[in-house]
């Protein structure tokens, strides 16, 4: 159905594992990511499309930060689950959000909105007025 990439932003495919149809997660020599196939891109929300860096028809998510989006995604929209080799799934999801929530709070921001979660307000200091 979709081809496998075989090189990437970050050199030759090495390994790659289909998260769900035109998802994939890529390995290197020496690096990799989440590699999108521009048919399947709009199951990301237009919040994620915009972290990816295009190239050869895929958007594509460095493994360090970006593919946390990719996984959220996937996650929150139920088209793929924490693998059964990973024994503790909610420090996994843990793991995802922190790294979503310090290096991509635009993103995160987004997400909660869009969850119905309101960001926290700022509230201006009280003044006691004794």
């Amino acid at each position: 159905m979709f081809a496998e990439p075989t090189n990437s932003p970050w050199g030759e495919v090495d390994y790659c594992d289909a998260l769900c149809p035109g998802v994939f997660l890529v390995s290197t020599p020496g690096h990799g990511g989440a590699m999108v196939a521009r048919d399947m891109e709009l199951i990301l929300s237009p919040a994620a499309r915009k972290h990816g860096q295009r190239q050869n028809g895929f958007l594509c998510f460095e493994e360090d930060t970006e593919e946390a989006i990719v996984l959220r995604e996937l996650l929150d929209k139920k088209l793929w689950d924490v693998p059964e080799r990973i024994q503790d799934k909610a420090a996994f999801e843990d793991g995802i959000n922190k790294t979503l929530q310090e290096y991509h709070p635009d993103y995160w921001r987004s997400r909660e909105t869009g969850r119905g979660i309101a960001p926290p307000e700022k509230t201006a200091p009280v003044h006691d007025e004794r």
